[in-house]
């Protein structure tokens, strides 16, 4: 146990080596930092690590997301297609009605068309559920497992398009995340004022596609019409059906392009929205077709032939930039739901301060209380201890800014409870060491018998306690997620440290002193 390979040195020296140079613009001075900003090789990371919300001040947003207007929207979209495909299908039907979660209809021929209404009504949305009684009422509704899909399919995308449009303003380590069913915490550190993303926010980029009334007279809107501006002329009104045969949440994607030397965006749908687009195109040729975004309609094109190949392009004369913004929104950038603004607070950089100046008296103390209490305790094998753990916080910070980590209070917190737990390991080998030499053995005997013996406790407190934080981090949120991520980078260095760095500072000094007498 105390022989110690060649390549196990050379790995710890450069494990360490590199830890303190990422490690160093973080625990460097501030004049230090500044030149090592300067002279600081490029391979190696120049950022430092990201105070949390609670450390430099900011904002905080609770979001909820309408889901109710994604269902209605859902719900419209099947009750157009089931007209559609039913009169395709010369399928003869009465009192096809909307309802809060479905639709029903009622067949004329429920013997004959039985089979064929069934095959449509299963085909109108993914997991719905259909049923079709004896006297030919066909009802088709959105239940459980549809609606969770849809609210969870909602929440994952507006969680990514928030943290897309949030990134693009510059804000470091936006901390977004899922609360409760419908909501979302948006949390941004640095930003006193969150008006300009709360407009960013705003912007709901909710595309859909409509079919233009032919019979509304002076632009005046019929039941079931809606009017609505152009958007590169909001003088110009254009009269809609209010339900949308198709909704952007079928997109695939979307790419700027050139058609006839003029800038268009193409865009392509899922198979249900392939299908749909399909049918409306065979079924309308020759009538124009409202595309909508944010209720103004932003292209009326002319539906020249069916377009059953899941795809098209929009054409509204755009600019090169506005294609391109266009297709970017579309693809990465259109909100399912509206977001609604339901709690706003700020914190200030004063209590930020407050917290970080905390944070360093309390690491100080325990740091300070640690040290003195391993050199009082074990003599010059504290000293190696206390050189270890002064090393293990260097890995920490090493780690935290190669991961580009945000450090929030209670990840000062664990950073504090590591410095307890980063010398038990040490504390154990030596205890052990101290009932060898009572025993009569030697020191050289003692020591590898120390190391050796405790090697598995120290391994299966620390997995124990790693296994804690991994519940912590799987199962908690905010805090307590930053709380579990430092505590498990600190166990996992406070295991290097005391395994590979303490062991290697006591063998080298036993080679060269040879002692005859231990005194631990």
């Amino acid at each position: 146990m105390l022989q110690f390979e060649r390549w196990k040195v050379v790995l710890v020296l450069f494990l360490t080596l590199m830890g303190i140079l990422y490690a160093a613009p973080d625990v460097a001075p501030p004049k230090a930092q500044a030149w090592l900003a300067k002279n600081m090789p490029s391979w190696l990371p120049s950022g430092t690590i990201n105070l949390g919300l609670d450390l430099q001040g900011g904002s905080h947003l609770l979001l909820q997301a309408d889901i109710g207007s994604v269902v209605r929207d859902r719900v419209n979209s099947m009750e157009d297609a089931a007209r559609s495909k039913l009169r395709a299908k010369n399928i003869g039907y009465l009192d096809l009605t909307a309802t809060k979660d479905g639709i029903s209809f009622k067949l004329r021929h429920p013997a004959l068309d039985h089979d064929a209404a069934y095959k449509i009504a299963n085909n109108l949305e993914d997991k719905a559920v259909v049923n079709i009684t004896d006297a030919g009422l066909v009802t088709v509704t959105l239940g459980e497992d549809a609606l969770k899909s849809i609210n969870a399919q909602v929440i994952q995308q507006s969680i990514e398009i928030v943290r897309r449009r949030i990134d693009e303003t510059g804000t470091k380590e936006p901390v977004i995340e899922q609360q409760g069913a419908n909501r979302i915490v948006v949390e941004l550190p640095g930003v006193a004022n969150p008006d300009h993303v709360k407009k960013l926010l705003g912007k709901t980029a909710k595309m859909s596609f409509h079919l233009v009334d032919l019979n509304a007279t002076d632009g005046q809107p019929l039941p079931g019409d809606i009017r609505l501006p152009m958007q590169n002329d909001p003088h110009q009104f254009v009269v809609i059906r209010e339900h949308a045969v198709l909704t952007g949440d079928m997109l695939v994607g979307s790419q700027p392009t050139f058609e006839e030397g003029q800038p268009v965006v193409s865009f392509r749908f899922n198979s249900i929205g392939a299908s749909r687009f399909c049918d409306v195109t065979r079924n309308n040729t020759g009538k124009p077709f409202a595309i909508v975004l944010d209720r103004k309609v932003i292209s009326d094109p002319r539906i020249n032939e069916p377009i059953c190949g899941g795809s098209g392009v929009i054409t509204g004369g755009f600019t090169v930039k506005q294609a391109q913004d266009l297709s970017l929104l579309l693809r990465s950038g259109a909100l399912p739901a509206p977001l609604h603004v339901m709690e706003e607070r700020s914190v200030g950089p004063s209590l930020g301060s407050d917290s970080v100046a905390a944070g360093k008296v309390a690491a100080s103390v325990a740091m300070v209380a640690v040290l003195v209490l391993m050199a009082a305790s074990y003599g010059l094998f504290g000293i190696f201890a206390d050189i270890a753990l002064i090393l293990n916080m260097i890995f920490i910070f090493a780690l935290l800014s190669m991961l580009q980590a945000t450090l929030t209070l209670p990840g000062i917190a664990g950073i504090i409870l590591t410095i307890g737990i980063a010398v038990d390991a040490n504390v154990l080998v030596y205890e052990r060491i101290r009932e060898e030499l009572r025993a009569g053995r030697s020191v050289l005997a003692a020591v590898d018998a120390g190391y050796v013996h405790a090697k598995a406790t120290i391994i299966d407190s620390n997995i124990t306690t790693l296994t804690v934080a991994v519940i912590l981090f799987s199962f908690g949120t905010g805090p307590v997620k930053g709380f579990a991520v430092s505590m498990s980078i600190g166990i996992i260095t406070s295991l290097f440290a005391a395994l590979m760095l303490t062991r290697l500072m006591v063998i080298t000094w036993l080679r060269k002193t040879r002692p005859t007498k231990l005194e631990i």
